[in-house]
């Protein structure tokens, strides 16, 4: 028989706790063991000792509301979700409470034994993909302490060995930088992750949250807003995954270059054609293609997903209305790619770092992103044996160009 779900219900009014207690009853299938506090203080100390898998807070408590409960709680170290309810729905103290932590809200008197069951169930699936982020945090710290441990007998090693001092120090400082690396690629990841996977997460939930309460025909348009934010959500998610993988297959030296002959042109006007669904409105892509050969003896698939990694962030960092130029080209020499655009740009203090593992400029941290993509872009490129350049004006676009030369397309 599967355990109890322990559900506290923070609330200063006993004729909630009665509702609350109804509704959960109604809950087909499903075990809940439901505890009670009016206290601000008992209900801190209650969530500081973990016995319960949720928590329902009231908005109003007293003196205090449950937002201001909420963040002391998540201050603390509590990880398990919070359900913020209210008498009345307000999209301002909705947005906060998904800021400060809360997994979801709730307007009372609105409630349904269907709408909270999914509320439970979505809000600890939730929690419990962001303890896995915590865990891959626990172990990327392993490894800089196993890093550190390969330093200190690296030290050892070196106070036994007939090195001159200098070999050693420039022993010691490669070893410290490699462990500086490390415990900066860390914290990266934990702030990438954390944000890029809470986002999406939060819409899916309260999309999903808000499709159960239109019922009538009337609000076929509302459900159906709320279907393609879902769809949306998780498609932020899946590309956000590819890049994760994608990451560890060049790492672990996975991706091998493949070539194959096929037609350049072609290929170009097909990724253009997958990337319509993906423009703002009025963008544009003008594709050009010069010289008289078409054909290219290079692997497809990487060359592929370079290209529609580059044409996305033309269109992603560019306004509406702005047109992409993407040029194709073949000589003796060899074979180039261009993608200019004429978006944000890139500041020039930011350029050095560009390809950077989960590095992004200081101009697009609003916009949704994992600093993984032109990373990626490289390496599949210097896999290849082509070169990936570029060049920015702030403000005024990008242009950036790929070179294969011709031994590889012979």
């Amino acid at each position: 028989m599967p355990d109890k779900t322990r559900i506290l219900l923070i609330d200063d009014d006993e004729d909630d706790y009665i509702i609350t207690r109804d509704i959960i009853q109604d809950i087909p299938g499903r075990q809940y063991l439901l505890d009670w506090t009016g206290s601000f203080n008992e209900a801190l100390r209650q969530i500081g000792e973990r016995r319960h898998d949720v928590y329902l807070v009231d908005y109003r408590l007293g003196a205090h509301d449950g937002l201001e409960l909420i963040s002391q709680a998540i201050d603390a170290g509590s990880t398990a979700p919070f359900i913020l309810l209210t008498g009345q729905s307000d999209r301002e103290v909705d947005e906060k409470a998904m800021r400060i932590g809360a997994q979801d809200y709730l307007v009372k008197g609105a409630i349904s034994p269907f709408d909270l069951e999914r509320s439970i169930r979505y809000s600890i699936e939730h929690a419990k993909s962001l303890d896995e982020i915590q865990k891959l945090n626990s172990e990327l710290e392993e490894r800089v302490d196993q890093r550190t441990q390969e330093l200190a007998e690296a030290i050892r090693k070196l106070e036994h060995t007939n090195r001159s001092l200098q070999e050693a120090e420039q022993e010691v400082r490669k070893a410290l930088q490699k462990e500086r690396e490390l415990n900066e690629l860390k914290s990266r990841f934990v702030t990438i992750a954390s944000h890029e996977f809470r986002t999406p997460l939060s819409t899916v939930l309260s999309s999903a949250s808000l499709i159960g309460k239109y019922q009538s025909t009337e609000d076929n348009d509302k459900r159906q807003k709320h279907v393609e934010r879902i769809k949306s959500a998780v498609s932020n998610l899946t590309t956000i995954l590819n890049d994760f993988l994608s990451i560890s297959r060049i790492e672990e030296g996975k991706i091998y270059n493949v070539p194959s002959t096929f037609d350049l042109v072609q290929l170009c006007r097909e990724i253009i054609d997958e990337l319509q669904g993906y423009l703002k409105a009025g963008q544009k892509i003008r594709y050009q293609h010069s010289g008289a050969e078409t054909q290219v003896y290079l692997d497809k698939q990487l060359l592929k997903n370079s290209l529609f990694n580059l044409l996305s962030n033309a269109s992603k960092y560019s306004g509406e209305g702005k047109d992409i130029l993407f040029t194709s080209a073949i000589s003796e020499v060899g074979s180039t790619l261009l993608v200019q655009d004429q978006g944000i740009g890139i500041p020039e203090a930011d350029q050095a770092h560009l390809f950077t593992p989960f590095f992004r400029a200081h101009n697009v941290t609003n916009i949704q992103g994992t600093g993984l993509g032109l990373n990626i872009v490289k390496k599949y490129i210097d896999i290849m044996g082509g070169t990936l350049e570029f060049s920015s004006v702030l403000d005024e676009g990008s242009t950036f160009t790929i070179s294969f030369p011709k031994f590889a397309e012979a």
